[in-house]
């Protein structure tokens, strides 16, 4: 779990460089053997949506973590970013609206990013 946190903090470090808005941090850890962490964030149009892609795919790949898959980059509707343990989720607005992944895993633990230092 430790490695997961430290994961998750380098990811959202990226997503706030490219001024993310709005970034969730879900631990589904205790409901799902998908991943510790869910990361979901949006950005205004498809440019900013793909830089923050671009941006946590760089940061975690210099941190040595590959990414097991990524989906969607093209469209930049909904980027999937699936590093095993921590899943990352960067929307264009309204898509995030509509697909509503907070509502859909609202089991999941809201965390901060303090929770994710301790």
């Amino acid at each position: 779990m430790e490695e997961s946190k430290k994961m998750a903090q380098i990811a959202i470090d990226a997503l706030e460089d490219k001024k993310a808005e709005n970034i969730s941090i879900l631990d589904i850890s205790g409901i799902s053997v998908l991943a510790d962490y869910f990361i979901i964030a949006n950005g205004n149009n498809r440019n900013q949506v793909q830089a923050m892609a671009d941006s946590v795919e760089e940061a975690l790949g210099r941190a040595g973590y590959e990414p097991k898959q990524i989906e969607g980059y093209q469209t930049a509707n909904w980027i999937l970013m699936d590093y095993k343990d921590v899943i990352v989720h960067v929307f264009g607005k309204e898509d995030r609206g509509f697909y509503d992944l907070e509502r859909i895993w609202r089991d999941g633990k809201p965390v901060t990013r303090e929770d994710l230092q301790r």
